[in-house]
């Protein structure tokens, strides 16, 4: 295990998946078919970068919680009845108006308010800005809690700084893409769930599909999609949610369909033309 792997591993921390080649799951655990197993990135490196606005950028867990799995056979369905998923309508509660540093703030202290929270700062932590260190430690100290911030910042700039890691997901020595590749780190979040609401604190989870690479002729480095869910542990600190802790997981994936892939150009052009959404219920 490398020392990414011995940082990160079984302490709980968040992190950041990038995709993998050894069939390993990183920041979305890259699915790539007919791809040899040396060219894909570590695991652990992805991990860290993760949902934890310090890890959740592009890394893979090292280690996965083996108790997240899912409820079973039966979907969590069994006896025919089941959990019936939470409305997603407009609810006519006015969306936050603050911000900072380009991530959503001042969110309400509500369910809703704790999976608006979520869901913005999922993203954030996702996003091609955790390789720029300036943006990473605005994103950080925006999204976590103060003392999960000065915890973790150290450990996110060590990893987002090295050399090895940036090389295998195709990245130069100062974190940019090389002459005429697109970067792409994104997540697309398609619903949040609150499992625990104690006012003061909450158990969020997100399930949500990921696209990482570099979006390039002859990359080494495809754009792949992935799916995750990740489960946050919020707190309400400074009268606004943020970030404590997470943990991050396959899955559900959904069954592909045989589409043409498009071309690097076409990739590039979506990613630099289409810009991310702000979430609220």
């Amino acid at each position: 295990m490398s020392d990414d792997d011995d940082l990160f591993g079984g302490t709980g921390e968040t992190r950041t998946r990038l995709p993998e080649r050894d069939g390993a799951d990183g920041y979305g655990p890259a699915r790539r078919s007919g791809r040899s197993a040396g060219r894909s990135p570590s695991r652990s490196v992805i991990t860290v970068v993760g949902v934890v606005v310090l890890l959740i950028a592009a890394i893979a867990f090292a280690n996965r919680d083996g108790s997240s799995s899912g409820d079973g056979g039966d979907g969590g369905r069994g006896g025919g009845k089941g959990p019936e998923a939470a409305s997603t309508a407009a609810s006519g509660e006015k969306p936050v108006s603050g911000g900072t540093g380009g991530i959503p703030s001042g969110f309400p202290k509500s369910q809703q308010g704790v999976e608006s929270a979520t869901a913005n700062y999922a993203v954030a932590l996702g996003s091609a800005d955790m390789f720029d260190t300036e943006r990473r430690h605005v994103i950080v100290d925006t999204v976590y809690t103060p003392n999960a911030a000065a915890q973790r910042k150290p450990a996110l700039d060590k990893v987002y700084s090295g050399e090895s890691f940036l090389s295998r997901i195709g990245l130069q020595k100062d974190g940019t893409p090389p002459k005429g590749t697109t970067f792409v780190s994104r997540i697309i979040p398609v619903g949040t769930k609150v499992t625990k609401f104690e006012g003061g604190s909450a158990t969020v989870e997100i399930w949500y599909s990921s696209l990482f690479g570099l979006a390039g002729e002859n990359t080494e480095n495809p754009v792949t999609e992935s799916w995750f869910t990740n489960t946050y542990d919020m707190r309400w600190s400074g009268g606004d949610w943020k970030v404590a802790d997470f943990k991050q997981k396959d899955g559900p994936v959904p069954v592909g369909r045989d589409q043409r892939a498009s071309t690097a150009d076409d990739m590039a052009k979506a990613v630099e033309e289409y810009g991310g959404f702000t979430y609220a219920r």
